[in-house]
């Protein structure tokens, strides 16, 4: 793959992922109510389910994704009642000074989180089956060219939405009173029922 092609995807690939989305929103909720641990394994379960799109693409499976399309509107609506479902912990957590994270919340259950976040995302949707095969000849892919670009997927997204997380973090380690970290709490609460919003009403 040609130097510019992987600068071309590269800077596209960056744009869609800076973009807020139900990703960023999901992201940052997280980070606001568990610091940036809370908020890494749904940066991961994004980054899966961005790679998974990345493969059906690459591989020319765009049909396969269309196929079965009311399969991906059920994990959309079930990835959003999950967000809501985190949303209402934060919004009636009681605060202290210890964690904001529901403490049931395991690392696993935000992975999954992240996942099926991505798959019921237009906007992944649109940029992987849509916008990837106008940037990327598909028809020249080989061995090499598939790294170099999922190597691209990988780095972007972790570099982006772990600083995302890493903000979120931050500004929420400024805040120790449990009065303010009962703000934070509903502000983490109201971002994450926003991105069950935006997973459901987005097309």
């Amino acid at each position: 793959m040609s130097l510019f092609t992987l600068l071309a995807f590269t800077l596209a690939y960056a744009i869609a992922v800076l973009v807020p989305g139900p990703g960023v929103a999901a992201v940052v909720a997280r980070a606001l109510g568990g610091g940036f641990k809370g908020a890494f394994p749904m940066v991961l379960g994004i980054l899966a389910g961005d790679l998974l799109y990345f493969v059906f693409a690459v591989f020319g499976l765009a049909a396969i994704a269309t196929y079965f399309g009311p399969i991906f509107i059920i994990v959309r609506w079930a990835g959003a009642a999950y967000l809501l479902y985190v949303a209402y912990r934060f919004w009636t957590a009681r605060p202290g000074a210890e964690q904001m994270r529901p403490k049931s919340e395991s690392a696993l259950k935000t992975f999954l989180a992240g996942f099926s976040l991505t798959l019921g995302n237009p906007k992944t949707i649109v940029f992987y089956l849509a916008i990837l095969p106008t940037v990327i000849p598909l028809n020249q892919m080989n061995p090499l060219a598939f790294a170099e670009l999922a190597a691209i997927v990988v780095v972007v997204l972790l570099a982006i939405g772990c600083g995302y997380a890493l903000l979120a973090s931050v500004a929420r380690d400024f805040f120790r009173s449990p009065r303010a970290l009962g703000r934070l709490n509903k502000t983490a609460g109201a971002m994450m029922a926003t991105a069950a919003g935006l997973v459901v009403f987005q097309h």
